[in-house]
């Protein structure tokens, strides 16, 4: 059997016109670690560091083809989940990851846009508990959307490990909640089923962070791809994360994306 040359990853998300967040986010990481990424685009979005100011959901069943195409020919180390719009999208894709059996999936929950607009209808919050959140091996929920998924706020550390627990019950054997809106230093927490960890980095004072959720966890999936065991994916990710909000890049108007490509300028 011939050697496969570089690890694959694969991105299910929307597209950001502005380059910040999104496929365009997450391509940028898994090139910057190395890896070669593929994209199924969930949504188009007319989008720039200020808002959104239009989304174009893609077929459902367009978006099952392009998984279907990626994982037929190319293969698939590890796949993430970002914007998936609608309750059919989501259907469609799970159905595609436990046909293809990608064990390796992060799925980023994502809910609304830095800048406020909604990126996951309402009606489909249900959908993501009920039937991707059991395929996930990793599930990277911010402060927002650990309280959507657990339905009550999580405003404390102690609040983020209760919302770890809760959350693995719904199935993913890894729970990752980000409190990066939280005072003080950046602590998320690591929940793996028995014990919770706090993974902690100084906090970046910074408006340029948009796109911040999608590279973390593309850099999960990226060492995933790799091979590297989840904590140490987790770890590894915390840390590059770090350094793409302390060289974020000031551009536009609003919320400047976070710079994956740190550290490779010539």
């Amino acid at each position: 059997m011939t050697a496969v040359p570089v690890p694959r990853a694969l991105t299910i998300a929307g597209s950001d016109s502005g380059g910040g967040a999104g496929i365009q986010a997450d391509l940028k990481t898994f090139s910057a670690l190395g890896v070669f990424g593929m994209t199924a685009i969930t949504a188009l979005t007319a989008q720039n560091t200020t808002g959104v100011a239009a989304i174009v959901e893609m077929a459902p069943q367009f978006v099952r083809q392009q998984i279907d195409a990626v994982v037929d020919d190319i293969g698939v180390d590890a796949a993430k989940t970002g914007m998936l719009s609608s309750e059919p999208i989501i259907e469609a894709v799970a159905d595609a990851i436990r046909r293809h059996r990608i064990t390796q999936l992060v799925v980023d929950p994502v809910m609304i846009a830095k800048s406020g607009a909604p990126l996951l209808r309402p009606e489909a919050q249900g959908a993501l508990r009920r039937i991707l959140l059991p395929l996930a091996l990793v599930v990277t929920p911010n402060l927002h959307e650990a309280k959507e998924l657990v339905g009550r706020d999580v405003a404390t550390l102690e609040a983020m490990e209760e919302a770890a627990r809760a959350i693995h019950a719904l199935g993913p054997r890894y729970v990752v909640v980000k409190g990066g809106h939280l005072g003080g230093d950046a602590v998320d927490i690591l929940f793996d089923g028995r014990r919770s960890e706090r993974l902690t980095a100084p906090r970046i004072e910074s408006r340029h962070t948009h796109g911040t959720g999608c590279v973390f966890s593309a850099a999960i999936t990226a060492h995933l791809a790799r091979g590297v065991p989840v904590a140490a994916a987790v770890h590894e990710a915390k840390a590059f994360i770090t350094g793409a909000i302390r060289e974020a890049l000031p551009l536009g108007r609003g919320h400047g994306p976070a710079n994956p490509m740190h550290g490779r300028q010539s």
